[in-house]
């Protein structure tokens, strides 16, 4: 029988426990748990800007990306009393009347949802130590006394329809990009990690998410117009066919988007990793001109390049 691998680490004056370091999380490349944890330890500088104030929604793969995964909103059993929670009913209080402006639906039985908020590198690798590979985020943030604040962001998810691939996502782009600075706002893309592009822009003063929602289907939709034969706004999966949707509703107040810099739980491991308007249109110019990024890749690019997110036009 072998025993249980056990290291303890004093990360940001905590001290965990990591566990199994050895085992393959990426069977096709190999790539461990330890390698991870590295991962996320190297992009943390860069990755706890955008995971600050906001509620984590992990995906967690305890086998490796070829078995089993499960999403997980609510804080697991066992988690540290130093990580940072954030309990929102759905009855009875001033954060309920909150969590529905936000449109947020939890489970009626349990009555809350209590979020784990991952805001320090002791935080971070007690998730990932948890095989919580994807990270995701609401565009809403979380105040100080525990209630929600409203959207800071809104993005858009350029999902192509096949045959339409990474290309054709990155023409609608330079569409979306124009269409964001008609409204006076900064558009930052992100390769998805999987098949598409996301495009964030920061907005002037926090709304509620359906506000946010608003605007994003309204560029949507006006850019569905203007080119139907590239863009839908259609949550139809039959009409997507060759063109590039503008997914619009993950600014609901209850979805989600892969945070940037998260890992993605792919075959290969891939990032959604920032990207520059210059990349996105040679990909737009060039089927082999863009393509979607490695954890390697992503650590050697931020310590070449800095971080994209937030230089020169991002969040």
């Amino acid at each position: 029988m072998v025993e249980r691998e056990e290291v303890r680490v004093e990360v940001d004056g905590r001290v965990l426990t990591l566990t199994s370091l050895s085992k393959v999380l990426y069977p096709r490349t190999g790539m461990t748990k330890g390698e991870v944890l590295n991962y996320y330890a190297q992009v943390a500088p860069a990755l706890l800007p955008q995971l600050q104030d906001r509620a984590v929604t992990r995906i967690r793969w305890p086998h490796g990306v070829g078995d089993m995964s499960f999403f997980e909103k609510n804080a697991p059993a066992g988690t540290p009393s130093w990580v940072r929670t954030v309990v929102v009913p759905t009855t009875g209080s001033r954060t309920a009347s909150s969590a529905d402006r936000l449109g947020l639906r939890f489970d009626r039985r349990e009555g809350t949802l209590t979020f784990p908020i991952l805001d320090s590198l002791a935080a971070l690798t007690w998730a990932a130590n948890l095989s919580a590979l994807e990270l995701h985020v609401h565009q809403w943030t979380v105040a100080g006394d525990g209630t929600p604040a409203g959207a800071n962001r809104i993005v858009i998810d350029l999902d192509p329809g096949e045959p339409a691939g990474l290309q054709e996502c990155c023409e609608v782009a330079l569409l979306v990009r124009e269409a964001l600075g008609a409204r006076d706002l900064s558009a930052t893309p992100v390769l998805s990690g999987s098949k598409g592009v996301h495009l964030y822009a920061a907005l002037p003063e926090p709304v509620e998410p359906d506000v946010a929602t608003a605007l994003a289907k309204e560029i949507a939709e006006d850019l569905q117009k203007a080119h139907p034969r590239k863009v839908t706004a259609t949550m139809t999966k039959s009409r997507r066919s060759g063109k590039v949707f503008l997914d619009w509703s993950q600014n609901s107040g209850s979805k989600t988007t892969i945070c940037p810099y998260s890992l993605r739980g792919k075959g290969i491991p891939t990032v959604a990793a920032p990207v520059t308007w210059d990349e996105v249109s040679e990909g737009a110019e060039d089927p082999l001109g863009i393509d979607q990024i490695g954890p390697n890749d992503v650590i050697t690019r931020l310590s070449e390049r800095g971080d994209l997110f937030t230089s020169p036009t991002g969040l």
